[in-house]
Order: structure tokens, then sequence, then C-alpha cells
């Protein structure tokens, strides 16, 4: 099942997927759906980085060195 989703894309876009899509013969939802298909990861990503970040940054959540983790798995020269 699909979805419609709006949004706004200012001149310069536009004229940018109206060329591609006359160009290819493809349509500007084709390469709309592209891009975001594309890049969703790396937003989720990134999105979830930003949380962890914030925590540890306050101090919500502990980070720990490597070397202190080799030691204490007895994996330190």
């Amino acid at each position: 099942m699909s979805r419609m989703i709006n949004f706004r894309a200012d001149d310069e876009l536009d004229a940018r997927l109206t060329r591609l899509a006359q160009l290819t013969g493809r349509t500007k939802t084709f390469y709309v759906r592209q891009a975001v298909e594309s890049q969703i990861e790396d937003l989720e990503d990134i999105y979830l980085a930003d949380q962890v970040m914030d925590r540890v940054n306050s101090g919500r959540e502990a980070v720990h060195d490597l070397s202190e983790i080799e030691r204490d798995l007895g994996l330190a020269d």
C-alpha cells in the first residue's frame, strides 16, 4: 500500500525536477521517491546519533574508552 505525501518545492527545485522528468520520461514523483529512499536511512541514523549525543552531553549516557573495554575483557596487552 502506498500513501500520498505532499510537500512544497521552491521554484528552482521544481524546475530541476521538471527538466529531469522531461529528459528521462519519468515523473517528478519518481525522482522525489528515489531521493527520499536513498536518504532516509542516513537521516534516521543522524537523528538517532543526535539523540545519543544529547544524552552523552547531559551525562545521561555513559561512554567508555576502548582501552578500558579491552582491559575489562582481558584483551589488553
